[in-house]
């Protein structure tokens, strides 16, 4: 197996539990033979010749700001070294609020959670795009936030929820829509994975939220694929 590597980079709102879920990503990635680098501060990013060098980049970092020295490497990493991006809920598409290239990069940008935390919704696996990441994986339920996102239309778009959610008011009644909760995409050379799932850690530990994560990662880093053992 050729060396894997990752960096996580965990902070911002405590909320989501950065730290708690920076580690269960530590222990996905290095299951997966990953050597794995965790950080809690932004100016990691900013070591270009360190950023350039992983396979896979994983941020955890929720209504923060990032400068361009921080966020740059990042952005030449995926688009021009084909280095994967791969991450969940607002730990990545509610990261940096008044960053729109970082928001074109990841393909969404988080809007609202109506009805809070504590939501019981289904999270249903588009059938009608058949891909390595969601292969033999039922819908679920989850009990957490329910993402609406404004997200870009070139994501392949793996998994969706139903808005609204009966029970679940607020001015988006007027909008049922099937809204993307799983996507791939390609910024330049680099894949890009997201779950909206995970607002607490407990809900990424869960079978399925699981191991969506595990084959995301696999299928984001660079070299090497969705290549390794199915876990279903």
């Amino acid at each position: 197996m050729a060396d894997r590597k990752a960096l996580i980079v965990w902070g911002g709102w405590d909320g989501h539990e950065p730290e708690k879920v920076a580690h269960f990503f530590e222990m996905l990635l290095k299951g997966e033979g990953f050597n794995v680098e965790v950080s809690n501060t932004l100016d990691t990013f900013a070591d270009e010749e360190k950023v350039r060098s992983m396979n896979l980049l994983v941020p955890i970092y929720t209504m923060s700001e990032i400068t361009p020295a921080q966020r740059d490497p990042i952005l030449r990493a995926v688009r021009e070294d084909g280095i994967g991006i791969a991450g969940c809920h607002g730990g990545m598409c509610d990261s940096f609020r008044v960053d729109t290239e970082w928001q074109f990069m990841t393909g969404g940008q988080w809007v609202a959670h109506p009805g809070n935390d504590g939501v019981r919704y289904t999270v249903n696996i588009n059938a009608a795009v058949p891909h390595p990441i969601t292969d033999g994986i039922p819908d679920f339920e989850v009990v957490s936030e329910q993402y609406y996102l404004h997200t870009d239309p070139g994501n392949q778009v793996l998994a969706t929820t139903d808005f609204p959610t009966p029970g679940v008011d607020g001015p988006h009644v007027e909008n049922p829509c099937k809204m993307p909760q799983v996507w791939t995409k390609m910024y330049g050379k680099g894949r890009v994975f997201y779950n909206a799932l995970g607002h607490h850690c407990d809900v990424l530990e869960a079978e399925h939220p699981r191991e969506l994560m595990r084959r995301g990662f696999l299928w984001a880093a660079k070299g090497v694929g969705l290549i390794n053992r199915v876990h279903v």
